[in-house]
């Protein structure tokens, strides 16, 4: 990742947030590795200066807070921001000197997964930057990171790449850590923490009012730390109904009334979810209970995934061959080069964007400048943390290298070439497969209708994104007798029909763009021409988002509905349908 501020173009620099290490040590700063911090400058008071903040405000919260904690001075540093800059005699002096930090940067948690703008004010005014910080606050991301996310991918970037941009940032952040801990009992106080949350309309309306008006804000106690929020616990590890290999996996469950199937339905969404997501999902999905799993367990990859889901659970299997496991088993031209020091296994969540060439070549600067030793602790965890944040993997002598989309189709377990040619670009490849299922997982769980539907399978694939549902039941030996699949993105439905083609796929495919298209009309003539559909799936409304859809989210709360809201309209309008309520 390229860092921003006065060592752009040669040095780097850390941040503390940005630090998995479990001791909580600050990260020097570019300058600090270089020996270029002087002394007359406490290293501390450098770091910050190096982030973009004014050094009279950054001498002045160490002042307030001494030196023993970056977290709390950080937070201190943006609320003075957000004062200066609310104030109009100094908006055109000391603002200016605070390096791309967004006002929003100081609004705390407690507006996430707002409902929507409201009349508050008028947003035509609002930077694109500040637009989007907005949207991605009200999904229930921190403002703080979102801010870091749009620094570090640009203004024009999508809100699928801010958004695995920061879920990445996170996961290399908390090393696995911050999920969960293991769930052996359920107590009153986690239930509370799920749903105690604090009013929030309130201070996301004193945040507008004040930028509109230029206002100081009134003295109050600071914003609360990712650390400090309650959140939900997700199960660690996250196996779901227990893996193929293990013995003591379940084998039954209890569904709500009025879930069971067919017609069946099956919807993915990432599990580091915001706060009552899960919770609003699966009360929408008939009170079925999400079950949670990280794909490092089906292959070389993390991928955590919830999949709220009424299939059977006994009588799963898993797709063969078995794929690699482990990074050196999936790329095994990687070993001779790897370090020692770089004991990763597997890789993480798997993106869509790619580190720069000019973080690559720091790395290799930083590596090489050790002269054959190990490198110094502090090069050594910088270079570590950006392999993990990125999934670069060793290819030569001090060399890194992001993943090429070939690796990442079989990581993902598709077909060799499955988005290759056809006009699609090289960022078009990584977008599609940042956002599609990991199929391993996915046929894992639908292993089970092979057995209930001998003959076939009809399937209603919403927001399919490159077929990863498809290619799973394709590889499991299920023939399907008619995939009705709605995307909006053209490249992916290019890349479905030239994998249905080349497969030589003896059912129907049909595909529809918009899923506004599939109102009652359509799906009465859908199921008057094919007699219904036994499988419902649908991809993660916060992964496959897709052209206007993905702008005008507000969340699941939002004034206009996600595409989660429209799966589950379309899944009921099925299920009725097929029990005769319609």
């Amino acid at each position: 990742m390229d860092s921003k501020g006065p060592c752009e173009e040669d040095d780097w620099e850390w941040t503390d947030e940005e630090d998995p290490s479990p001791s909580g040590k600050k990260v020097p700063s570019c300058r600090a590795v270089n020996g270029e911090v002087g002394p007359s400058r406490p290293r501390l008071v450098s770091h910050f200066i190096e982030m973009g903040f004014p050094e009279e405000m950054v001498n002045r919260a160490v002042k307030e807070h001494g030196e023993g904690g970056m977290e709390v001075i950080l937070d201190t540093l943006l609320t003075y921001s957000v004062i200066e800059r609310s104030t109009p005699a100094l908006d055109n002096s000391s603002s200016k000197s605070v390096s791309s930090q967004s006002e929003g940067d100081i609004v705390d948690e407690d507006t996430s997964n707002m409902d929507s703008f409201g009349d508050e004010e008028n947003v035509e005014d609002f930077s694109e930057k500040d637009k989007k910080l907005l949207q991605l606050v009200e999904m229930g991301f921190f403002a703080d990171d979102v801010s870091s996310a749009i620094d570090r991918c640009g203004p024009d970037a999508s809100f699928l790449e801010l958004a695995d941009s920061i879920r990445a940032a996170q996961m290399a952040e908390e090393s696995d850590g911050y999920l969960s801990q293991p769930q052996e009992s359920s107590t009153d106080e986690d239930e509370k923490a799920c749903s105690d949350d604090p009013p929030r309309e309130k201070k996301k309306r004193v945040w507008l009012q004040q930028r509109r008006r230029r206002r100081q804000p009134p003295t109050r106690a600071r914003p609360r730390t990712r650390a400090e929020q309650p959140t939900c616990s997700l199960p660690n590890p996250m196996v779901g109904f227990g893996l193929p290999a293990d013995p003591q996996r379940a084998t039954r469950r209890e569904l709500p009334e009025g879930a069971a199937g067919p017609p069946y339905f099956y919807f993915e969404n990432v599990a580091l979810a915001p706060k009552g997501v899960w919770e609003t999902m699966s009360q929408f999905l008939y009170g079925v209970e999400p079950e949670f799993v990280d794909s490092k367990h089906f292959c070389a990859a993390a991928r955590k995934r919830g999949y709220i889901h009424n299939l059977p659970i006994d009588g799963r299997d898993q797709l063969h061959p078995v794929p690699p496991l482990s990074i050196h088993e999936a790329l095994p031209a990687t070993r001779k080069w790897w370090p020692s020091w770089d004991r990763r296994t597997k890789l993480n969540c798997l993106q869509t964007c790619t580190a720069t060439a000019r973080l690559t070549e720091r790395i290799r600067a930083a590596v090489a400048g050790a002269g054959g030793d190990p490198p110094a602790p502090d090069v050594q965890r910088f270079v570590l943390e950006e392999c993990r944040k990125w999934n670069l993997v060793w290819v030569g002598l001090h060399k890194v290298a992001p993943l090429e989309p070939d690796e990442v189709e079989m990581l993902l377990g598709f077909p060799k070439n499955h988005t290759r040619g056809g006009g699609i670009s090289r960022t078009e490849r990584f977008r599609s497969l940042g956002n599609s299922f990991q199929v391993d997982t996915v046929a894992y769980h639908l292993s089970v209708l092979k057995a209930i539907f001998p003959q076939g399978l009809r399937v209603l694939s919403l927001f399919s994104g490159i077929g990863g549902a498809e290619v799973a039941l394709h590889r499991l030996g299920i023939h399907l007798k008619v995939v009705v699949s709605v995307e909006i993105s053209e490249v992916n439905r290019n890349i479905v029909r030239a994998w249905w083609a080349q497969t030589e796929q003896e059912g129907t495919l049909i595909d529809i763009a918009d899923v506004q298209e599939v109102d009652e009309e359509k799906l009465k003539e859908l199921i008057g021409r094919y007699g219904g559909f036994d499988l419902v799936v649908g991809g993660s409304p916060c992964n496959n988002l897709s052209g206007s859809n993905r702008v005008s989210r507000h969340g699941l709360e939002g004034s206009h509905s996600s595409l989660f809201f429209e799966y589950f309209r379309i899944l009921d309008f099925v299920r009725s349908f097929a029990r005769g309520r319609i």
